[in-house]
């Protein structure tokens, strides 16, 4: 289906929010939702910050294998204007969203994504998606950026939200009041595998 096609089913699901700032130290950082023009910039931040920050808790196979799905752009979450980006001095040093569909994790390249839209009153909202540049990583961007989504998921009528979060996340999201230890190991292309941990909270 046509990018457009797909934006004009999902008008009524468009977020709200307009351009707001996040303050990093004496930095700040303007937040606004994603377009499809930031899908090539999206990437690429999404691959610096996962093969810098996450190389001490997973190899470099497997970084390169999630690169390839499991860490992704889902345009989906970009056509109902729940995905945002942050930018500083002209580049992208933030993203991240949230999502009233069931897929929980995965770019469009991920073959187990699922666009059935959740029952807000039974199900959880979906947190999806945060990578932060190396170099503005534990900023408190990721924190200020979670509780934006939260605040959306909460006036779209979600009480609950949950996340799957890798093992370099985890430490935010517990910081913000998800719970969750388990490790739980996904497949990857290459006969490879990647541990992950389902994280949830009430909102």
């Amino acid at each position: 289906m046509l990018a457009g096609a797909i934006g004009a089913r999902n008008n009524n699901f468009r977020s709200t929010m307009r351009t707001s700032p996040l303050k990093a130290n004496a930095h700040i950082v303007a937040l606004r939702p994603a377009t499809l023009d930031d899908v090539p910039a999206i990437e690429a931040l999404i691959a610096r910050s996962a093969r810098t920050l996450a190389i001490k808790h997973y190899t470099q196979e497997q970084i390169e294998a999630a690169l390839l799905g499991a860490w992704g752009v889902d345009t989906e979450l970009i056509d109902d204007g729940t995905y945002f980006v942050g930018e500083a001095s002209g580049s992208l040093v933030l993203c991240g969203g949230w999502s009233r569909r069931e897929t929980r994790f995965g770019g469009d390249a991920y073959a187990n994504r699922r666009s059935r839209l959740l029952d807000p009153t039974q199900e959880a909202a979906r947190i999806r998606a945060f990578f932060v540049d190396p170099r503005w990583a534990r900023l408190g961007l990721g924190s200020g950026l979670l509780a934006r989504c939260e605040a959306e998921a909460r006036a779209a009528g979600f009480g609950t939200a949950e996340l799957v979060a890798t093992l370099p996340g985890q430490r935010l999201y517990a910081k913000n009041g998800y719970h969750g230890s388990q490790r739980v190991s996904y497949a990857l292309p290459g006969a490879l595998a990647i541990d992950f941990v389902p994280m949830r909270r009430s909102l």
